[in-house]
């Protein structure tokens, strides 16, 4: 197992470094001067001089690729232009919105979405096997920014159950910054939870059609019984690489949800940064938002030899 691990690790850190080689390549190589870029084409020469200098443009790009690798192995993402505070403090105060948000729909989209698919795959060809497919095709084809506003106009306006967006923040306490997520929350699980509960169906039938099960049926046990005993833990292993992905893109792919429940997370940082051309804090966050996915891929990965033993032994 410790070998194992210490591969997967090594792989992790060989990951990252391309990954910052391909994000600082992709700055570099995007036309005109980033600093022009920042300030706008009415800025004066000695403005632009000084940004550039602020910056470190005026040295050779593998003395800055190191500069940068550096600060992001110290905690040190740079100065936000925009906001004149360092991009630590940037990530650090919009990820207490942007990581409860994914935890929370992450943890709504493995319960609604493993059940679901067992049902499905116990229930195989069956009208309530039918009806599940149906409404998760529903689930992964409708917009998650629409259902959003549709969850707004019931729960917030007609019902008056939940607020239509804002975040009080954590210092008023756990409860209203919980019902502050809710609807971001159940919206942004809705496709997710489609997407899964499909898989693990998918998953748990081919399972159920190895001969280990139908051996444990042959022996007495139920239907159920050898679904839950044996077909359950092997038809996860293809669903923990998803639930990996999809927290993923939990963390990453808020922009749009954020947005439209006005949440001042991660995504709607990067949206802000975008639009006011702070290319610093792009820079930085996308390599935090890539850092995050081959972490998360990795840990999927140490999951997969304690489900699966395998995979150790193979190691």
């Amino acid at each position: 197992m410790l070998s194992f691990v210490l591969r997967r690790f090594a792989s992790l850190v060989a990951t990252l470094v391309v990954a910052s080689a391909v994000v600082f390549t992709a700055m570099e190589v995007l036309p005109g001067d980033p600093a022009q870029v920042m300030l706008g084409t009415q800025a004066q020469p000695d403005t632009l001089a000084a940004l550039r200098t602020k910056l470190g443009l005026d040295k050779p790009a593998p003395e800055r690729y190191v500069a940068w690798v550096g600060g992001l192995v110290r905690g040190d993402l740079g100065t936000s232009y925009t906001y004149s505070t360092p991009v630590s403090e940037l990530v650090g105060e919009r990820l207490q919105v942007s990581l409860p948000l994914a935890l929370l729909a992450l943890s709504l989209t493995i319960l609604v979405a493993i059940p679901v698919g067992a049902l499905a795959a116990a229930r195989r060809n069956s009208m309530t096997d039918l009806s599940i497919m149906g409404v998760t095709q529903v689930g992964i084809a409708v917009p998650n920014f629409w259902f959003a506003m549709l969850l707004v106009i019931l729960f917030a306006i007609t019902l008056r159950w939940l607020p239509a967006g804002g975040f009080p923040g954590w210092g008023n306490g756990p409860w209203p910054a919980l019902r502050g997520l809710i609807l971001p929350a159940v919206a942004l699980a809705l496709p997710q939870a489609s997407i899964l509960a499909r898989v693990m169906r998918s998953s748990l039938l081919d399972t159920l059609g190895e001969d280990y099960v139908r051996t444990a049926r042959a022996k007495g046990l139920s239907e159920g019984q050898a679904l839950r005993r044996h077909a359950l833990r092997n038809a996860l292993i293809p669903v923990l690489t998803i639930v990996g992905l999809q927290f993923s893109f939990l963390i990453a792919g808020t922009i749009v949800i954020e947005n439209v429940f006005y949440l001042p997370g991660i995504g709607r940082l990067v949206f802000q940064a975008i639009n006011q051309r702070d290319l610093i804090v792009v820079k930085s966050v996308v390599m935090l938002l890539v850092a995050s996915v081959i972490v998360v891929n990795f840990l999927v990965d140490i999951a997969y030899a304690i489900v699966d033993p395998r995979l150790r032994r193979r190691g």
